[in-house]
């Protein structure tokens, strides 16, 4: 199974920016699609963001306009740029598979702090 490490994560104050890295272990292009969760204490992960093999991007409502999914081939990375923070972004930020959902299996993540 794929392997992902998320990094890039920090406090930024609110109407800033931060870039996330999803590094994986083998070649992006042969994994359907890539997705980013975010998820609060005591809420269940929500879905911000994915990209397709094809490199098709779809946003949640929440973060359409602020957020831009992307990917560099050469590096099996695919980056969360985060514009426009609001504090409601604040979690920790996973990003998966298909198979990797399918087994609750997840990483590490990358903490996202935005404040006043």
């Amino acid at each position: 199974q794929v392997q992902l490490v998320e990094s890039g994560g920090g406090l930024v104050q609110i109407g800033g920016s931060l870039r996330l890295s999803c590094v994986a272990s083998e070649n992006i292009f042969n994994i359907n699609f890539i997705v980013w969760y975010r998820q609060t204490p005591g809420n269940q992960r929500e879905r911000v963001a994915h990209i397709t093999s094809g490199g098709f991007p779809n946003y949640a409502d929440s973060v359409n306009g602020r957020f831009t999914i992307s990917r560099d081939g050469t590096r099996n990375t695919v980056y969360l740029e985060m514009n426009n923070l609001k504090s409601e972004d604040s979690g920790v930020y996973y990003c998966n598979t298909p198979a990797g959902i399918a087994s609750d299996k997840w990483g590490q993540g990358t903490q996202v702090t935005v404040s006043s």
